[in-house]
């Protein structure tokens, strides 16, 4: 079958933005279009300037950047190879292929998530970031979240004078399960049908992520991003100002060889490459969830 491969550059393109929709990626400040080379400069995300009252001083004063222009290289997130034999094409090419195609947009968009929101989750516990920990019921030997928990995380985020609009709470599975269980408001509000997910809570656009990152549950620090979680380590929930994180994609490349061009073993071969990055613009009002020790 012939390939044209801006056409299903496209395609997987779209399945992506599709993919990333009603997830806590959805809706926030992209910068695509300033990345060059599958890098992008700091300085393009911007600087929020002070607000002056009542100024009557001129010349008024400048704001820059305090930090470097530092140029980010975006991550390289590439699929296995698939392999499809003519036989397979031959009933149904266009179903096959197009169901292929949907498999490595959802592989790229799930590792997306994954990485991405280990990057905004806070490093550790500090005046910008709150780190809390949980104060429910004892469960499997950890205490349970509680509403009174994300009521204290709202607290934190209101002495950090974090605008309203655009907060975000990413819900881990053990935190979601615990509020099912133990509270019945949350359960009977659960999911929201008129959006797609779970109702608001506090102030906060609430998600569900089920590979939200690992913390040490004694440190409360973040683990690195691909170790296997120990004994010790447990998933958290993670909060975030949608404005202040940043996201961008970069080059998306198909690689295709035909069975045509192997004809020992009339194969099909297809992969995809694409280059992406979601940070925080700035450490802070980033914020996270600790099951605490039971």
């Amino acid at each position: 079958m012939s390939v044209k491969q801006e056409i299903w550059i496209g395609e997987v393109l779209r399945k992506v933005s599709t993919l990333e929709q009603a997830t806590f990626l959805d809706g926030l400040p992209d910068y695509s279009c300033y990345v060059n080379n599958n890098v992008i400069h700091m300085t393009y995300m911007g600087v929020e300037p002070k607000v002056l009252i009542n100024n009557s001083t001129y010349p008024l004063p400048t704001s820059v950047l305090t930090s470097e222009d530092i140029g980010l290289s975006l991550n390289k997130y590439q699929t296995e190879v698939t392999i499809i034999t003519d036989d397979e094409l031959h009933a149904s090419a266009s179903y096959r292929m197009s169901v292929t195609r949907d498999m490595h947009a959802g592989a790229i968009t799930k590792e997306k998530l994954k990485k991405a929101l280990h990057a905004i989750a806070p490093a550790k516990h500090t005046k910008e970031t709150p780190v809390l920990t949980t104060t429910g019921p004892e469960i499997d030997g950890r205490k349970t979240l509680t509403r009174s928990d994300i009521i204290q995380l709202k607290k934190a985020y209101d002495q950090l004078e974090v605008p309203l609009e655009g907060r975000r709470l990413i819900l881990c599975p053990d935190h979601t399960g615990d509020l099912l269980e133990l509270d019945p408001k949350f359960a009977n509000q659960y999911y929201d049908y008129k959006s797609g997910r779970i109702a608001g809570l506090y102030g906060f656009d609430v998600y569900e992520y089920g590979a939200a990152p690992y913390y040490d549950q004694e440190t409360k620090t973040k683990k690195a991003f691909g170790l296997a979680p120990g004994a010790k380590d447990v998933q958290v929930s993670v909060a975030f100002y949608a404005p202040f994180i940043a996201k961008a994609n970069g080059e998306t490349k198909m690689y295709f060889s035909e069975a045509k061009t192997n004809p020992r073993m009339q194969e099909n071969e297809i992969n995809f490459r694409q280059y992406s990055l979601v940070i925080p613009k700035k450490q802070m009002y980033l914020g996270a969830i600790v099951s605490g020790k039971g």
